[in-house]
């Protein structure tokens, strides 16, 4: 989920806890409680500082080690033994409890969106995206800022986030059945898929789709059961071309396909060098599809420069590359 989310999940939160009688009649526990719930549905983002690095490091990282379940148990830990140190007559098993209950939903929430995480390492590598929920979701944002209005006019705290996370397991169920009636509607319309990727958007019946047979890939929208095909490709594999090996080595090439499960490839000259493009077709914004990685190949077999990530115009991608053609 997006920051703003998980903000309002922690305030959400810290009204539950306030079902606990240790929180709710010690103060010197309180404070430290509402601190680690809101740090705790903070922390896993904090290998969003991967961007300063580059988005190679970012995209192979990002809600990886620190969605880890070796995370998910030591972030409650650091975080109540700081703050602990600042506060020390807290309840210390009180706020860990708190504290694990804030990181643990904010790895398990992000379960649910496209992106995903690597929530099962160091058991599995595998991303675990179950593409439910949009990154951003209205509805759920909306609902947390309907409930913690409610606290601040005097609604009881335990009761109305109780009724909030009712009302939002419905929603996630919600959610589940018409990701699958449109899963469902997109093998009807091309009944010879063998990949079907579904995505949501922060409109609920709107999704993204994109499909693959044995031979085309396929890229549309699906508004509830009605299935719209904008796009269609040649599914081809990458050709066994020395300059397309040394692309693969390159990290942001490396970092795109490890990313993406299902993307088109174009390779064409640029003055003197070879330029090896991976487009993610999970992501079309009209007719555009922003995120790509792009790899510049001179005839040493050495890539010049490269770039991986969002890119909505040519221009753009070229300042990335640091790259000006020749006249």
């Amino acid at each position: 989920m997006d920051t703003g989310t998980h903000i309002a999940m922690g305030i959400a939160i810290s009204g539950l806890a306030m079902a606990d009688p240790v929180v709710a009649s010690h103060s010197a526990t309180m404070g430290p409680v509402f601190a680690g719930i809101m740090l705790g549905s903070l922390a896993p983002d904090t290998d969003t500082v991967l961007k300063l690095r580059n988005n190679a490091v970012y995209i192979r990282n990002h809600r990886g080690i620190t969605h880890s379940v070796p995370a998910v148990l030591l972030w409650p830990i650091l975080i109540s033994i700081v703050l602990s140190l600042f506060v020390p007559n807290a309840n210390y098993i009180h706020l860990w409890a708190w504290t694990f209950l804030a990181v643990f939903i904010h790895v398990f929430v992000d379960i649910f969106n496209s992106y995903g995480t690597q929530a099962l390492r160091p058991f599995s590598q595998k991303w675990v995206a179950l593409s439910v929920i949009n990154t951003f979701d209205p509805i759920i944002f909306g609902l947390h800022v309907v409930a913690i209005a409610a606290w601040l006019f005097g609604a009881p705290p335990v009761l109305t986030m109780s009724i909030l996370y009712g009302v939002v397991f419905v929603y996630y169920l919600l959610r589940f059945a018409v990701r699958g009636a449109v899963k469902r509607a997109v093998y009807n319309t091309i009944p010879n898929a063998v990949e079907v990727y579904v995505a949501p958007t922060m409109r609920f019946f709107q999704w993204r789709i994109a499909a693959s047979t044995e031979k085309d890939h396929y890229v549309g929208r699906a508004y509830g059961r009605s299935v719209n095909i904008y796009d269609r490709f040649d599914k081809k594999p990458l050709p066994d071309s020395p300059y397309v090996a040394a692309a693969l080595t390159d990290k942001n090439v490396a970092a795109f396909v490890s990313f993406s499960p299902i993307y088109r490839w174009e390779i064409s000259k640029v003055d003197v060098l070879t330029e090896v493009r991976l487009i993610d077709l999970r992501y079309r914004s009209k007719t555009f599809y922003p995120f790509v990685a792009v790899a510049h190949v001179d005839e040493d077999l050495t890539v010049v420069n490269s770039y991986t990530g969002w890119i909505f115009s040519e221009d753009k991608l070229k300042k990335k590359l640091n790259f000006v053609e020749e006249s």
